[in-house]
């Protein structure tokens, strides 16, 4: 099974800027990434006029297209987790943003002391990181046992997370 880490916060706590730093470092390590993010909102990856969105729009419930670089497929229904984590198995990473309530290990990104709650409620935490200057209550951290990273300290969490989830 290949090595999952979610990356969880509120809105705003900067999940996508952390994810986009530390897919552009293991790259440069030759590691293959996978990312699968949640969109509570709602999200259109198909534009008017294309051949899959016609089709889309003609009544398909999915629809792939595929060159000799990328496949994309778009389906009519929500996707759990474990059915993605299990598409994406040959890759050496699967970073998963959001999906706070699923089993998997969570590194937890805090604004701010509002969001401190946040590391007893979710399963599976195993690293705090924090904005500067924001550093989470140090006797919660030190009970839960949970490793702590200013969101600038890519070195650290990516140290952290090649020791402790890609082993």
């Amino acid at each position: 099974m290949a090595p999952i880490i979610q990356i969880v916060g509120y809105k705003n706590s900067g999940k996508t800027t952390l994810i986009t730093r530390l897919l552009e470092m293991f790259h440069a390590m030759n590691l293959r990434v996978a990312v699968i993010k949640h969109d509570v909102h709602g999200f259109e990856v198909d534009r008017e006029g294309t051949d899959t969105y016609r089709h889309r729009q003609a009544g398909a419930t999915a629809a792939a297209i595929v060159s000799p670089w990328r496949t994309a497929i778009v389906e009519e229904r929500e996707t759990p987790l474990a059915g993605l984590i299990g598409h994406f198995q040959a890759y050496d990473l699967i970073l998963v943003e959001g999906f706070k309530r699923e089993p998997y290990p969570k590194m937890v990104l805090i604004r701010s002391a509002e969001d401190e709650h946040l590391l007893t409620e979710l399963s599976g935490v195993c690293a705090v990181v924090h904005r500067e200057g924001e550093v989470p209550d140090p006797e919660k951290l030190k009970q839960a046992g949970l490793r702590c990273f200013e969101r600038n300290d890519l070195d650290g969490i990516a140290a952290f997370l090649k020791q402790n989830v890609l082993g």
